[in-house]
């Protein structure tokens, strides 16, 4: 029963979209973002990132980089680079990229329905991220990267995405990697309703990526509830997100490289994952498409695995690809005993080229590549329902957003 809100969106003049919005900081290496900054002194990452600007800023107190990003908002707004919204509206998101189209609702969902549960979680949170992101939060008042959230179908929801697209959308652009974004806006009071009571009616809803965004705007949330007297109706008791349906997410999977054997042989290695695994050589790489299946790559070439059935149980989570590859080979055999933090492992989305990941082994960097399935939907609800987190690097969910498309401006 998510609870939601029209808002007006600060969003970059029509004629500099392509040079406001950008991808998340983390996309880029400190070297990359500040080279975009410096040839660009439009782009977003001014508003995330002022130390970009200015290397100086760094290690100095926290209260000069966040005036910085004050000021540099206010410079943005003087000069009309980001514009407000007049008034209130929600929004229909369509993104196209490698031939996938997906649509969905981006609107304002209220703190409450995550702390209290009725936004479900499959994913552990780092406090020390959380922290520092929602230190961000509260001082810029910009929330720019919305948390994807993802529901069953719904028919009244459909009929408007479908009412909408086939008209012209207010906002239609072609970034510079190719992906299309187009924008409508629900302005009419009568669809508005519909959609803010079409959404308050389902009993449940589940974060598909941005776990950590959702927490912190939580986090700030109540902090500043604490010093303006617990107002739960104020704007920063909501944060950015975007609904897709159950279609419309695409899940993608993590693959998973070790940097060594643990001194073992790999006729010693393959006869040990024997015991659990049917291990079949190929003569190339065969893609897995089921679940319980998996390619593995070493000095030898490829191998199908197909984990047996005593491998695993029907719980949500031990029954996942990555719990029984976590389980059955990388903890008690090649000793990857905890995968968030031994540098023996490292993990590659599946976008990542076969090709790549094969000379990684071949060039000695690795000595074995595992290639997973993707987790299906269902079994992320599945996770979440159950009240249970995946292992790390579990999924790769699309789609990522632009950040500094529609801000919501909180401090205003």
């Amino acid at each position: 029963m998510p609870r939601i809100k029209p808002f007006c969106a600060l969003k970059p003049a029509p004629a500099l979209l392509n040079t406001v919005v950008t991808r998340p900081l983390e996309n880029y290496g400190i070297g990359q973002a500040r080279l975009i900054a410096s040839e660009n002194p439009a782009s977003f990452l001014h508003l995330i990132n002022p130390e970009l600007d200015n290397p100086y800023l760094r290690g100095s107190r926290q209260e000069l980089i966040y005036k910085t990003v004050s000021e540099n908002l206010e410079s943005f707004i003087e000069k009309e680079i980001l514009v407000s919204e007049e008034n209130p509206c929600i929004y229909i998101y369509q993104v196209i990229h490698d031939g996938l189209v997906q649509t969905g609702i981006w609107t304002l969902t209220h703190i409450n329905d995550y702390l209290e549960g009725n936004i479900k979680k499959h994913e552990l949170t780092v406090e020390t991220r959380e922290r520092l992101l929602a230190e961000y939060l509260q001082q810029t008042g910009l929330d720019a990267n919305p948390v994807l959230i993802t529901y069953h179908p719904n028919k009244i929801i459909q009929r408007l995405l479908e009412k909408y697209t086939i008209l012209k959308a207010d906002l239609d652009f072609t970034y510079v990697d190719d992906t299309r974004h187009r924008i409508w806006k629900i302005d009419d009071q009568h669809d508005l309703n519909n959609v803010i009571n079409a959404f308050a009616e389902m009993p449940e809803v589940y974060i598909a990526d941005g776990h950590h965004r959702a927490a912190s705007m939580a986090k700030m949330g109540l902090h500043k509830r604490m010093l303006f007297k617990n107002d739960e109706n104020a704007a920063f008791n909501y944060f950015t997100t975007v609904y897709m349906d159950t279609q419309e997410v695409k899940v993608l999977a993590y693959h998973r490289l070790v940097r060594d054997l643990a001194c073992l042989t790999e006729e010693e290695f393959l006869k040990k994952i024997s015991a659990d695994f049917n291990v079949k050589k190929t003569d190339q790489f065969v893609k897995p498409t089921t679940l319980h299946h998996f390619a593995m790559y070493v000095k030898s070439g490829w191998y199908t695995l197909i984990a047996k059935s005593h491998t695993y149980t029907e719980d949500p989570v031990h029954v996942l690809d990555v719990s029984i590859l976590q389980n059955i080979v990388l903890a008690p055999i090649l000793k990857v005993k905890d995968p968030r933090t031994d540098a023996r492992i490292t993990f590659e989305g599946e976008k990542t080229s076969i090709k790549l990941l094969e000379r990684q082994v071949d060039n000695g960097i690795n000595e074995a590549a595992f290639i997973l399935a993707p987790i299906a939907i269902n079994q992320l609800i599945s996770v979440a329902d159950a009240n249970k987190t995946m292992p790390p690097k579990s999924t790769w969910v699309e789609p990522k957003f632009l950040v500094g498309l529609l801000t919501h401006c909180f401090n205003k």
